[in-house]
């Protein structure tokens, strides 16, 4: 069973970066479909990046294209969020996930293994 770990989530002033990372058990993160979500309180989940396997060009949301940025260590099973630019529509607990695949997709129901998450607040 495959375990994630998020960490590097805090407070920062809008305009603020954070770099969030997502340790995985074993090597998911050259392998299936790695993902990050968020959810801000009264909103459903939303994808806001995925991670093809075997380096293919990762997908962003618009909402966080140009501003968020993925990087991986595969020697040590572990994908990064660099999040720049940040604004206040950015708070949410941030999640990173794991799935079969490919394909992969960024609906909640294509993952099956989750972090704890980490919450990211922005303020203005």
């Amino acid at each position: 069973q495959v375990k994630l770990v998020d960490s590097g989530g805090g407070s920062v002033q809008a305009g603020g970066s954070l770099r969030l990372s997502c340790e995985a058990s074993t090597d998911t993160v050259s392998r299936g479909c790695m993902a990050w979500f968020r959810q801000a309180p009264g909103k459903e989940r939303e994808g806001i990046v995925v991670i093809l396997p075997g380096g293919g060009t990762p997908w962003y949301a618009d909402s966080v294209k140009g501003r968020f940025r993925i990087s991986q260590d595969n020697a040590k099973n572990t994908v990064f969020l660099q999040m720049n630019s940040l604004k206040p529509d950015d708070t949410a607990t941030y999640y990173c996930a794991a799935g079969p695949g490919p394909p992969c997709a960024s609906f909640v129901e294509k993952y099956n293994t989750w972090g704890q998450g980490t919450q990211v607040t922005v303020s203005s």
